[in-house]
C-alpha cells in the first residue's frame, strides 16, 4: 500500500488495510461458526477461507452504504458461497458490531505487535547511545538558550525513558472479543442454544464467546458495545509512542542544524535532498516522525469524542467514526515506529563538535556553578564542571532498559 499524502506509508505494509480488515471480519465469522458447530448448535462448520477477498472490496464498499457497515453484504456473500448445511448458520447469533469491533481489535493487535518489535530495536539503539556517550559533555539548553553542561548520554537516556514509557502503555493494552448480539444481551445466541436443547443456554452462550475468543487469540469479555474504553486505550497507547518519538525527532532536527551540527541523521540514497538546492541534506526522518507526532493526538481525540457520544445500545455515527480514525492512527504509528528505529540505529554523534560548543559557551554554562559557589562560599571548579548526577541518572534508565530487553526477548 502506498499513500502520496503520507510519505513512508508503505512501511506499514498490509497493517489495517481494507484487505486486512476484510480478512479479519471473515476470521471472526469463521471462529464463531466453528464455535457454534463445536457446541452442537450448528449442524456443521464450513471453511470460509477465500470466500471473500480483495476482488470483492469494491462491491462490498458500495453495498456498505446501504446498511452503514460492510458486514451485511459480507454475510450475504459468505452464505451464498459457503458449501453444505453450515451456510445458513454463518453469522447466526452475531450482529454487525460484533464482527466490526472484533475485526478492528484483530487489526489493532497486529499493529501493536509490529510496533512492539520496532520499539525493542529503538530501546537497544538508545541504550547503546547512552552507554557510548555517557561521558560526552555537551551544552544543555533550556528555552533555546545555553543552560548548564549535560552529556549526550543523558539526553539519549531521556529519549530512552520516553520510549520505555510508550512500550509500557502498549503492554497494558487489552484485546477483547466483542460478542453481544443486537443490543449487547446475546439474546440471539441464547435463543439458538435454547432451541438446540442447552440445559443452561446463558452459560452455553458465555462458553461460545470464550471459545470464539480462544480461536482468535483474544480475551473473552462481556459485551462493550457502548463502552469504548478498548478503542480509546488503543488510541492513547499509540499516541504515547508518537509523543516519545516526536520528542527525540525534534531534538535530532534541532541538533542537526548547520549552526549546531552535533548530530546527523543516517545517510541513504535519495534522502534529504532538495528540488532546487543541491547543498541540502534535510533531516527527513526526523521531519516525518515529527509529522506523525503532530497528527496523532487529534486522531486519539476523535476516538475519545466518539466514546463520549456513544448512545443507546449502538451509537448512531460515533461508532462509525472510529473505524477509519483508528486505521489511520495505527498505520501512521507503525510508519513512524519504523522511521524512528532507522533514525536511531544510524544516528551520527559528533562528540568533538559538542565539546567545542561547550568550551565556547563556558561562561554561560558555568554561571549556575559560580552562583552556587558564591552562595556556599566555596571556589567554583576549574573548567567545565561535571554535569551533576548525569552518570547516575543514565544508569537508572539503562537498568530499566536492560530489564525490558530481558523480559521482552
Amino acid at each position: 500500500m502506498t499513500d502520496l499524502f503520507w510519505p513512508g506509508d508503505e512501511r506499514a505494509g498490509d497493517l489495517f488495510t481494507e484487505d486486512a480488515w476484510l480478512a479479519a471480519m471473515v476470521a471472526v465469522e469463521q471462529a464463531w461458526l466453528d464455535a457454534l458447530a463445536g457446541a452442537g448448535a450448528a449442524p456443521a462448520s464450513a471453511d470460509l477461507t477465500g470466500l471473500a477477498g480483495p476482488g470483492d472490496l469494491p462491491a462490498l464498499a458500495r453495498a456498505a452504504e446501504g446498511g452503514g457497515n460492510p458486514v451485511i453484504a459480507l454475510v450475504g456473500l459468505l452464505r451464498e458461497r459457503a458449501d453444505g448445511p453450515a451456510a445458513p448458520w454463518v453469522h447466526r447469533g452475531l450482529t454487525s458490531q460484533d464482527v466490526v469491533d472484533t475485526a478492528l481489535v484483530l487489526c489493532a493487535r497486529d499493529t501493536v505487535d509490529r510496533v512492539r518489535g520496532d520499539l525493542r530495536g529503538q530501546v537497544g539503539a538508545l541504550a547503546a547511545l547512552a552507554r557510548a556517550h555517557r561521558g560526552t559533555v555537551m551544552a544543555g539548553r533550556t528555552l533555546t538558550q545555553h543552560a548548564v553542561p549535560t552529556t549526550f548520554g543523558l539526553k539519549a537516556a531521556g529519549w530512552l525513558g520516553g520510549v520505555l514509557d510508550a512500550a509500557g502503555a502498549l503492554d497494558r493494552l487489552r484485546f477483547p472479543v466483542q460478542v453481544g448480539g443486537a443490543a449487547g444481551t446475546r439474546s440471539a445466541a441464547v435463543d439458538l442454544l435454547r432451541a438446540r436443547g442447552a440445559a443452561d443456554p446463558v452459560a452455553a452462550a458465555s462458553a461460545l464467546v470464550a471459545d470464539t475468543a480462544h480461536r482468535l487469540g483474544l480475551e473473552a469479555a462481556p459485551p462493550w458495545h457502548t463502552s469504548r474504553g478498548t478503542v480509546t486505550a488503543l488510541g492513547d497507547a499509540l499516541v504515547a509512542c508518537t509523543d516519545a518519538w516526536g520528542r527525540l525527532a525534534a531534538d535530532t532536527a534541532t541538533l542537526s542544524r548547520p549552526e549546531i551540527a552535533e548530530v546527523t541523521e543516517p545517510a541513504a540514497d535519495g534522502r534529504g535532498g532538495s528540488s532546487t538546492m543541491p547543498h541540502k541534506r534535510n533531516p527527513v526522518l526526523s521531519v516525518l516522525v515529527r509529522r506523525a507526532a503532530v497528527a496523532a493526538p487529534p486522531l486519539a481525540s476523535t476516538l475519545h469524542l466518539a466514546s463520549a457520544l456513544a448512545v443507546d445500545e449502538r451509537p448512531d455515527g460515533a461508532w462509525h467514526t472510529e473505524w477509519a480514525t483508528l486505521r489511520t492512527l495505527a498505520r501512521r504509528t507503525a510508519t513512524a515506529a519504523s522511521q524512528t528505529r532507522e533514525l536511531l540505529a544510524g544516528l551520527v554523534v559528533d562528540a568533538d563538535r559538542m565539546a567545542a560548543t561547550a568550551a565556547r559557551a563556558r561562561e554561560e554554562l558555568t554561571a549556575e556553578a559560580r552562583a552556587v559557589a558564591a552562595f556556599t562560599g566555596t571556589e567554583p571548579a576549574e573548567g567545565t564542571p561535571p554535569p551533576g548526577a548525569a552518570d547516575a541518572l543514565v544508569d537508572t534508565v539503562l537498568d530499566r532498559a536492560d530489564r525490558f530487553l530481558e523480559t521482552d526477548s
